[in-house]
């Protein structure tokens, strides 16, 4: 398929051919839902713990004899029951991270690139670099290409004065071509792809790659 590269002032410049088996895939909703998940279950710390009434602070001695009071019977004060006791099948720390088929992972971020395509959410922009670093200079580039929204810059590499430029805009991150999120790039609201990422894209994913 053609799509038009926009310069840096948001005009158009030329036409390029992106490949339709990465670009003009049909929309997999069920890939896309699993390819995210995994990415938040896979960030989660599973760090959240409670005690049990073996781990709580107390003695052990009974409070009041077992018989004769009338009262419930109790062992201790650490019953979960009691106030300052342990808790019933409380979070104990765990790994919430599993893995997901390489193939499928590769076809579901193929799968969003595609939606944003077909959704007129991405644009391929001509490549382009910000020498000061400085934050004005990128977001005055942004405003080029709409009002602000949350965006996701595919890079063609790791060009650190663009991130460093980005670094304080909430709603803007940036992803390489061969290190792609399906988390950010699904709920992208617009995408700017970097000419040379989109070249990369078709060599890294296209039909060759996953042979």
């Amino acid at each position: 398929m053609n799509r038009t590269v926009y310069s840096r002032e948001g005009k158009e410049l030329r036409s390029i051919e992106l490949d339709d088996s990465v670009f003009g895939l049909p929309i997999n909703d069920d890939l896309i839902w699993y390819a995210v998940n995994n990415e938040l279950a896979n960030k989660r710390l599973g760090t959240a713990s409670t005690k049990d009434r073996g781990e709580v602070h107390g003695s052990n001695a009974k409070p009041y004899k077992q018989k004769g009071t009338g009262r419930a019977r109790r062992g201790d004060k650490k019953s979960p029951i009691l106030v300052g006791g342990g808790t019933i099948f409380g979070p104990k720390p765990r790994d919430f991270s599993y893995a997901i088929p390489k193939k499928a992972k590769r076809l579901a971020l193929k799968t969003i690139l595609s939606l944003k395509v077909q959704s007129d959410n991405l644009k391929v922009v001509e490549d382009f670099s910000i020498e000061s670093g400085k934050t004005r200079d990128l977001a005055a580039l942004l405003n080029n290409f709409g009002v602000p929204e949350r965006t996701v810059v595919i890079l063609k590499d790791d060009d650190p004065m663009v991130k460093r430029a980005g670094a304080n805009i909430p709603w803007l991150s940036f992803l390489s071509y061969n290190r792609l999120r399906a988390h950010d790039l699904f709920y992208g609201r617009r995408v700017l792809l970097f000419e040379t990422a989109a070249k990369n894209l078709s060599e890294f994913y296209g039909k060759e790659a996953a042979q």
